[in-house]
């Protein structure tokens, strides 16, 4: 008799992620230091990522593969030091090896959410780093996707906002998620069904935080009113924007050096006769490389720089997050640092 549907599942779906891993080289080969390659799990100690732990313990030996796991202590509750410690001995009891527990300061650059999601991943990025780890698994679920989308159609910041997270990113593809494809239960049954203990974050029921809300409040009334094929359709909205995104992001890197002159400045003629689309991108592109941090660069901001070419009206320069400002000097865009 096979596992229960629920565990066959998870560990499928992170089959695949690591033979997609391995698949620059072979399932047999191993890291510069002459071992087998080393994939990371990210465990928070909740069912989702507790879940993808097994999966990875379970798998990860049958394809040649090293498993280790990390857990990041936030310190935003009393106690956390204990919760994390006991995290790293439930990783460890899966036989993954190395194990860490790593404790961050968070700021609070951005709101409570977006500082400790920041803090989060410098102590992956690091530790991947330090480990040679060639992957990282994170947990996310379909369900997160959608309240991920929920939350990019709210700050209304165009097609990129609503393509939520996808299935691989990071410097070099560092982190995997194998769970977008799964709702949420799939993992928390699996748990059950293995006896694998779960904790519950105070902070995903704490309506003081956006994504709590969407949760426990938002997505339910969604349900209520459409069906129960609400989150499977958000995450669906989710990919297909991630490929209108992507192919409107190739096409604004391809075109931007011919809209150039020799001096480097952007020609504002050639920018109107471009698709909207692609002409917020290309601006977009050029603020970046002028010094513009993307993290801080919004829609507003381009909407701005826009004007300059689509109402021009005698406008002065527009001054954009890093310290840029863009002046249209004639039928020049001219951007500059200062």
């Amino acid at each position: 008799m096979g596992p229960h549907p629920a565990v066959a599942a998870i560990r499928l779906a992170v089959r695949r992620v690591l033979h997609d891993v391995l698949t620059p080289t072979t399932p047999s080969s191993v890291t510069p230091g002459g071992r087998e390659p080393l994939v990371l799990v990210a465990c928070s100690g909740g069912a989702d990522s507790m879940a993808l732990a097994s999966a990875l313990a379970f798998e990860a030996p049958r394809l040649g593969i090293r498993a280790g796991g990390v857990t990041v202590d936030h310190g935003l509750q009393h106690g956390s030091d204990l919760r994390a410690a006991e995290v790293a001995s439930r990783l460890a009891a899966f036989d993954l090896d190395p194990v860490e527990a790593l404790t961050v300061s968070v700021g609070r650059d951005g709101g409570p959410e977006a500082a400790a999601r920041d803090a989060r991943y410098a102590a992956l990025d690091a530790a991947a780093e330090r480990h040679g780890a060639v992957a990282v698994l994170l947990g996310h679920t379909r369900d997160d996707q959608a309240e991920t989308v929920l939350l990019g159609l709210a700050r209304g910041s165009g097609t990129r906002s609503l393509a939520g997270m996808a299935v691989t990113s990071g410097v070099g593809g560092r982190y995997r998620r194998p769970f977008l494809g799964l709702d949420r239960q799939t993992a928390r049954k699996a748990c059950m069904v293995q006896s694998l203990p779960v904790w519950d974050d105070p902070h995903n029921a704490d309506p003081a935080y956006t994504r709590s809300r969407v949760r426990h409040e938002a997505l339910p009334v969604l349900e209520k009113a459409l069906g129960k094929g609400v989150i499977e359709a958000l995450a669906r909205t989710a990919q297909l924007s991630r490929d209108d995104a992507d192919a409107l992001d190739d096409w604004a890197a391809a075109v931007e050096p011919s809209v150039r002159d020799d001096s480097g400045a952007l020609e504002t003629a050639k920018l109107y006769a471009l698709p909207p689309a692609v002409r917020r991108r290309v601006l977009r592109r050029a603020a970046i490389s002028a010094g513009s941090p993307a993290g801080s660069l919004f829609a507003r901001h381009i909407e701005e720089v826009d004007r300059l070419i689509t109402g021009w009206r005698g406008q002065g320069a527009i001054n954009l997050p890093g310290r840029v400002a863009v002046r249209r000097q004639g039928g020049r865009l001219v951007l500059r640092q200062g």
